[in-house]
């Protein structure tokens, strides 16, 4: 299998996030990187940078190291098994399609990695 048919999601995913707004732009470039040089933050980083009710996005890979306190939604390319369960509930944790049906201007979002 070629390096292309793994990434089909990935290419569809920057295509979209290019057309949709510009805030969304960034996300997309981050993402066209190689897979090693994305982003990969720990639970523990989001609890340091973010307030409650923020919203914030990881342009890579989502891990359960740390812990979590504050009430956020979390956008992510993609996240471990772990991260739901250590989260307890308190963030909404949505895949970037997701949210670009749910933020289409990508305002008020917090890139974090």
């Amino acid at each position: 299998m070629t390096l292309e048919h793994k990434n089909e999601r990935l290419k569809e995913l920057v295509s979209n996030l290019k057309k949709q707004s510009i805030e969304q732009k960034r996300i997309a470039l981050e993402l066209e990187r190689p897979t090693r040089q994305h982003r990969v933050v720990n639970l523990s980083k989001i609890e340091k940078h973010s307030k409650d009710n923020d919203v914030v996005i990881v342009p890579g890979k989502l891990l359960s190291g740390g812990e979590l306190n504050k009430k956020v939604t979390i956008i992510a390319y993609s996240f471990s098994r772990n991260v739901v369960d250590k989260t307890n509930g308190k963030a909404a944790i949505i895949s970037i399609e997701e949210a670009m049906k749910k933020y289409p201007n990508g305002k008020d979002i917090k890139i974090i990695g």
